[in-house]
């Protein structure tokens, strides 16, 4: 054989190689995965709130927010779901016109898992310019007391 047969096969016996180890079986290291169901309702009055953004980001084990995510929108009902979900902690947002932005860690380890969401409306923003009334802690303004040395005309 000459020297290029030779290298040909050589390579080829390599990526095969390579390839067989950078597979993974399947049966081994099946990875558990959770069915997640979202229910996202309004907080004052429990009523579902539609087409708002549930956004997941997995999370690893040093508590960052790992690259990639996904994006679900409720239906009429509030609800949404998704399959396939591994078992860890999964970082959960919910955006919806409206309402204040929503953001929890959860624990994915069953099989199955609900997660219902209570969206609060915004609350106004406390404003040094505005009025307020005054702190129960500070003592009253006085007037002082008169001056004792002072001979009445």
């Amino acid at each position: 054989m000459n020297k290029t047969s030779v290298s040909g096969i050589l390579l080829t016996m390599l990526v095969l190689a390579g390839s067989a180890l950078g597979q993974k079986d399947s049966d081994i290291d099946h990875e558990p995965t959770s069915i997640l169901y979202f229910l996202v309702v309004k907080d004052d009055n429990g009523k579902p709130v539609r087409n708002a953004a549930v956004i997941m980001h997995a999370v690893n084990a040093k508590g960052k927010q790992e690259r990639g995510d996904m994006e679900l929108k409720t239906d009429l009902d509030g609800k949404t779901n998704f399959d396939g979900i591994p078992y860890g902690i999964l970082r959960v947002q919910v955006i919806a016109t409206g309402f204040q932005t929503f953001g929890e860690d959860y624990e994915v380890e069953k099989a199955k898992t609900e997660i219902t969401i209570k969206l609060k409306r915004p609350q106004g923003q406390y404003s040094i310019y505005d009025g307020h009334a005054k702190e129960p802690s500070s003592p009253p303004k006085q007037d002082p007391p008169p001056d004792q040395d002072k001979k009445p005309n």
